[in-house]
């Protein structure tokens, strides 16, 4: 304990006060970031068995008469930074892509007009008829590899082209569309399904391969709910649901960093005043 305390006495007080700010600071952008995760829940377990391995070393584990005890626990704390990595590889790689998504990072070019308003008139007609959709829209993270099993199409984006393809018995309705700036890339591509437990029961195949694409990747996922027409947005991970049709047009632009009024005509930011979404959230 005299060891472990002579260890602050020896900085000097500002010096101190400096880097417990900082670690604090870092402590709390962690848990912030993994609040609502799965990861939060892992952190409280590995705090009870860091908290057993701190106590351990200050009764005097680090003592010749605890040699072997020394040794286990040694051999613990390298298998913890292993399992820390396993663990956490989602939240590792959502963090690299966040930080990827640093306003400083992003390319300038901002999706255009009719991009969101030919995206929100299709929504709006499969929503209407409760016609199942899957559309993810591409940012800065290309999902070239993920397309390979899908049909391509390197079509100009339309509502109607988006209509026929989410259309009951097409051949490409069942699966995901791919849209890369004002085209769409593919149709019929399979996304990959976020773990069982992320989401409640009541969400279906949809809801999971949109999660499952937000988590590994920047896009923002459109859904279109085939039993309820309910539709819902998943973006980072997370799934924003539901979402009006009346104000679907200015949410997805908000999301894409773009400003679009109720009725759904978007502007640039610099042309019309911001517009506040409050769509309800569900876990």
């Amino acid at each position: 304990m005299r060891d472990f305390f002579s260890t602050f006495t020896s900085y000097e007080l500002w010096e101190l006060v400096v880097e417990l700010g900082l670690i604090w600071l870092f402590v709390f952008l962690v848990f912030r970031f993994l609040r609502g995760t799965r990861g939060a829940g892992v952190v409280k377990g590995f705090a009870v068995l860091l908290a057993l391995l701190l106590l351990l070393a200050l009764i005097g584990l680090n003592t010749e008469s605890f040699g072997r005890l020394q040794f286990i626990v040694n051999y613990v704390i390298g298998l913890v930074y292993i399992l820390l990595i396993v663990i956490f590889q989602p939240e590792l790689r959502q963090a690299a892509i966040r930080i990827g998504q640093a306003r400083f990072l992003r390319p300038g070019r901002e999706p255009r007009q009719a991009f969101v308003e030919s995206i929100s008139e299709a929504v709006d007609f499969l929503s209407r008829n409760q016609f199942g959709a899957l559309i993810a829209i591409e940012r800065s993270v290309r999902l070239g590899g993920l397309v390979e099993g899908g049909q391509m199409l390197d079509a100009r984006i339309s509502a109607r082209l988006l209509q026929s393809i989410f259309w009951p018995n097409s051949p490409l309705h069942d699966l995901g569309v791919v849209v890369r700036e004002d085209r769409i890339l593919a149709a019929g591509v399979q996304f990959p399904l976020a773990e069982e437990g992320t989401l409640p029961v009541r969400y279906g195949s949809r809801h999971r391969a949109a999660v499952g694409l937000a988590t590994e990747s920047d896009c923002v996922v459109v859904i279109v709910s085939e039993e309820t027409g309910i539709i819902s947005l998943a973006v980072n991970g997370r799934l924003e649901s539901p979402i009006p049709r009346e104000r679907f047009a200015a949410v997805l632009g908000q999301t894409l960093e773009m400003q679009v009024d109720d009725s759904g005509t978007a502007s640039r930011a610099d042309e019309a005043p911001s517009t506040e979404a409050n769509p309800a959230a569900e876990s």
